[in-house]
């Protein structure tokens, strides 16, 4: 039985013009894994940038609208982009206007991230929308699962500091990497895979390529709630065949992530995961305003951030 199966479908919420309903549909079910995947990437795309100098540039694997990029580049979140779709102004707009409207509602924002950002992903409206508001530098519509990378992909590859997946495991798989994985380089690879989708099979295609897998050890990662009781009931079940205790876990109605990283042997030598990032538990958690430190030319200030 196809895996994926145990997963409710969604594919219709990205053969839209515009992520107002990939926003909707995910955002009723308390989608999360961008804004909680978010801090831990640029702990990691810092650790890059310390053992290599320089921008790292990092291809987001299943995309979709460049969500993740939204999240790295600006002071935004998930949440606070789900609010913005759900106003009535925007829910009215032909997709052209959305689509203007938010290349300069992004262009608004001045950057903080520290990393290109491109993306791959097998809807050709989402990376056409990513790419057209400038959330991705460059984008590529492709399966690779069926699929072998052109010619200008496989050049694109061949430049990529580090390959991230927040929610595309278990649609691709050890073969989408092998394609990724080109000539001699050897990028990071980092994956938050749902518990239910194994990971050796992509972890020996990693070794296979000079890398070396390390999961953060008594850590997961909430993705979203489930859909419905079909889909948490056959969640849990394909968990219980593979032997996986699911309470505390999925059993609470969530379904959650675990965190692989991929690199090169020197660079886990000197620099063990657990070294490199630090988890805040209940910084995603809504709150009413709180104080924040803000860098500016003055010095700290104290802002207000909700």
């Amino acid at each position: 039985m196809d895996i994926n199966r145990s997963k409710a479908e969604f594919d219709a919420i990205y053969t839209k013009d515009d992520p107002r309903s990939y926003f909707s549909v995910l955002g009723s079910l308390d989608y999360m894994i961008p804004d909680i995947a978010a801090p831990i990437t640029r702990q990691l795309y810092a650790a890059w940038s310390e053992a290599y100098g320089g921008v790292p540039t990092v291809l987001d694997v299943g995309c979709s609208y460049g969500i993740n990029a939204a999240v790295h580049r600006y002071a935004l979140s998930f949440r606070s982009l789900r609010a913005r779709y759900a106003r009535r102004e925007l829910m009215t707009l032909e997709p052209r206007e959305v689509i203007e409207l938010d290349r300069h509602y992004f262009r608004s924002w001045p950057e903080v991230g520290i990393a290109r950002m491109g993306g791959l992903d097998a809807s050709a409206q989402a990376i056409r929308y990513a790419t057209d508001v400038g959330l991705l530098d460059w984008g590529f519509v492709a399966n690779l699962e069926t699929e072998l990378p052109t010619l200008a992909m496989a050049r694109r590859f061949q430049g990529v500091d580090i390959i991230l997946s927040t929610g595309a495991i278990g649609y691709i798989t050890a073969r989408t990497f092998e394609h990724l994985l080109i000539g001699k380089r050897r990028p990071w690879v980092i994956s938050f895979a749902l518990r239910m989708f194994p990971y050796a099979a992509i972890e020996a295609t990693l070794a296979a390529h000079g890398l070396v897998t390390e999961k953060l050890q008594n850590a997961v990662f909430v993705q979203r709630r489930f859909r419905d009781s079909q889909e948490f009931e056959q969640c849990l079940a394909t968990l219980a065949e593979q032997g996986v205790d699911t309470t505390e876990f999925e059993a609470t109605g969530l379904l959650q992530a675990e965190l692989y990283v991929s690199r090169p042997e020197e660079d886990v030598a000197a620099h063990p995961l657990d070294s490199l990032v630090t988890i805040v538990s209940g910084r995603n958690r809504a709150t009413g305003f709180r104080y924040v430190h803000v860098q500016t030319d003055e010095g700290a200030q104290i802002g207000l951030e909700m």
